[in-house]
């Protein structure tokens, strides 16, 4: 049984396997064939979110928040999701027009990380926990970083736009631009909380987009 095939069984309702498989573009292609996996999507970002941060909360309770985030970072992105969803071989299974699957959609990293949905690869994303804590980190600033400046862009412009609340208990709201553009926002105790926050956004955004200098 393949993995895939196994994680089909964990289902009860089989048209919600089906449909988290589902990329717009096969909709496209196939008018009043159904939904998409898109607010699937949604449901599962915000999932998973939760339950890695659940998991490094309670694994590592001497940790700072900054720690954490940066933590949490390397577990769920684009790159790491897209190898958990090769490793369970989610790019045969996927429902594409036939444009995107010559355009190498079964292999595009965002693609693939966006199909992976909580219910897919919690498991397989808190497994990865030691393996992460054991190497370096390199946090979301880093990666975003390295990933604009690989596209021939500038480096990322970080900005406080907002800061409310009394000394002792102060939240910053960091935006990220890259090229002028704003491509995200954080909210955090700490300007580097709340930077890390704005460019972990920014990297989802520009890795899905896959912007490059004009």
């Amino acid at each position: 049984m393949t993995d895939i095939t196994k994680l089909k069984s964990l289902f009860k309702d089989k048209d919600v396997f089906a449909l988290a498989l589902t990329h717009k573009s096969w909709v496209n292609e196939h008018p009043g064939g159904g939904g998409t996996n898109e607010r699937l999507e949604f449901l599962g970002d915000a999932i998973l979110e939760f339950v890695v941060s659940r998991e490094l909360y309670q694994k590592f309770p001497e940790k700072e928040e900054g720690y954490l985030t940066a933590l949490r970072a390397n577990l769920v992105n684009t790159d790491n999701l897209a190898n958990v969803a090769k490793r369970l071989g989610v790019g045969e299974s996927l429902f594409l027009s036939k444009g995107e699957e010559e355009g190498g959609g079964r292999e595009n990293p965002s693609l693939l990380a966006d199909t992976v949905e909580s219910e897919f690869i919690g498991q397989n994303i808190i497994v990865e926990i030691p393996e992460k804590v054991s190497g370096p980190l390199k946090d979301a600033k880093s990666r975003l970083q390295e990933y604009v400046q690989g596209q021939g862009l500038p480096a990322p412009r970080y900005k406080v736009i907002e800061e409310a609340g009394p000394d002792h208990n102060k939240e910053f709201v960091i935006e990220v631009a890259i090229d002028g553009k704003s491509w995200g926002k954080g909210l955090g105790k700490s300007k580097a909380v709340a930077e890390q926050e704005a460019a972990q956004k920014a990297l989802s955004m520009v890795q899905s987009r896959d912007i490059k200098k004009e």
